[in-house]
C-alpha cells in the first residue's frame, strides 16, 4: 500500500518555478512596490496626508493638477494626493491581510471540521455555509458595516465574516476526499489520535490550497474594502484609504479626473497583482502540473 501521507504537500522548487513565470514576477514586483511605499510612507511622503495646504488649491479653489510641488496633484481640500495614496496603501494592505487571514482561519476550521467528522456535525456546518453563500457578499457586508461603527478593524472583521464561505467549501471538499484515503484508514487502525491525523496528515496536504486561496483572497478583500469605503461605510476620513479617496473626490470626476483615476488604478493594479501571483501559485503547487514548466 502506497503511503500517501508521505507525499510532499508543497513541492520542492516551487519558488523557482514561480519565478520562471513572467506574469507572476510582474505581480510580485507590483506587490513589493506597494508594500515598500506603505512601509516607508512616513519617510517618503512629501507631506502629511491630512495637511490642508493653502497653496494646494488654485485661486478659484479647485484642486491642483499633477506636477511641480505636487507629484499627483491635490484633492478638494488641498491635501497632497501622493501622500494620501502612500498612507492609503497602509490601510488597504492591513485590511487585506487581517481580514483575509481571519477569513482563512474561519473557513479552514469550518471546512476541515465538516469534512473530517462529517455526519450531523458536517451537515450543520455546511448547511450554515450554504446559507451564508446564499446572501450576496457585498450586500451582507453593507448590512454589517451599517450596524457597527465603521473603523479599520471593524471593516476588517466585516469583510472576514463574509469572505470565509468560499474557503470553507473548498477545504471541506478536499478534506472529505483525504479522509477516505488509505493512509488515513491505516492511521486510524494503528490507533492514531484525531489531533495527530488532522495536524500531521490532513492539514499539511491542505497547505497548497490554503496558500493559493490566501493569495487570491487578498485581492477580493482589497476590492471589497475599497467598495465599502467608496460607499461611505468603510474606513472613515480623515484616515486615508484608496476607496474613500475616490469617495471624497467623486464630485470632481470631470474637472479633476486624476483624483479618481489614480487611486482607482492603484486598486486595480494591486488586485491584479495578487490574482497573477495566486493563479501562478495554483499551477505551481498543483501536483498534476509538476514537470510541465
Amino acid at each position: 500500500m502506497t503511503d500517501l501521507s508521505a507525499a510532499e504537500p508543497v513541492p520542492q522548487g516551487a519558488l523557482a518555478r514561480l519565478m520562471r513565470r513572467k506574469l507572476a514576477v510582474l505581480g510580485l514586483v507590483i506587490i513589493a512596490v506597494v508594500v515598500a511605499g506603505a512601509v516607508l510612507a512616513p519617510w517618503i511622503a512629501p507631506f502629511d496626508p491630512n495637511d490642508q495646504m493653502f497653496d494646494g488649491l488654485t485661486l478659484e479653489g479647485a484642486p491642483m493638477p499633477p506636477g511641480g510641488k505636487f507629484l499627483m496633484g491635490t484633492d478638494l481640500l488641498g491635501r497632497d494626493l501622493f501622500s494620501r495614496l502612500l498612507y492609503g496603501a497602509q490601510t488597504s494592505l492591513v485590511i487585506g491581510v487581517v481580514a483575509n487571514g481571519l477569513a482563512l482561519v474561519i473557513g479552514t476550521l469550518v471546512g476541515i471540521t465538516a469534512g473530517f467528522f462529517r455526519g450531523w456535525i458536517g451537515g450543520i456546518l455546511m448547511r450554515f455555509t450554504d446559507l451564508m453563500m446564499a446572501f450576496p457578499a457585498l450586500l451582507l457586508a453593507i448590512c454589517l458595516a451599517a450596524i457597527f461603527q465603521p473603523s479599520l478593524w471593524i471593516v476588517a472583521m466585516v469583510i472576514a465574516l463574509v469572505n470565509w464561505v468560499q474557503t470553507a467549501r473548498v477545504i471541506y471538499t478536499e478534506t472529505s476526499s483525504l479522509a477516505t484515503r488509505d493512509f488515513i484508514a491505516a492511521e486510524r487502525t494503528l490507533g492514531a489520535s484525531t489531533s495527530r491525523i488532522l495536524f500531521r496528515h490532513i492539514l499539511p496536504h491542505l497547505l497548497p490550497t490554503i496558500i493559493v486561496w490566501g493569495t487570491l483572497g487578498i485581492s477580493t478583500t482589497v476590492l471589497l474594502e475599497a467598495t465599502l469605503s467608496f460607499l461611505g461605510i468603510g474606513v472613515q476620513p480623515p484616515t486615508p484609504s484608496w476607496g474613500n479617496i475616490i469617495f471624497e473626490n467623486q464630485t470632481y470626476f470631470q474637472s479633476a479626473p486624476w483624483l479618481v483615476f489614480i487611486p482607482g488604478a492603484a486598486i486595480i493594479l494591486l488586485a491584479l497583482a495578487f490574482n497573477l501571483v495566486g493563479d501562478a501559485l495554483r499551477d505551481v503547487l498543483d501536483p498534476t502540473q509538476r514537470g510541465r514548466d
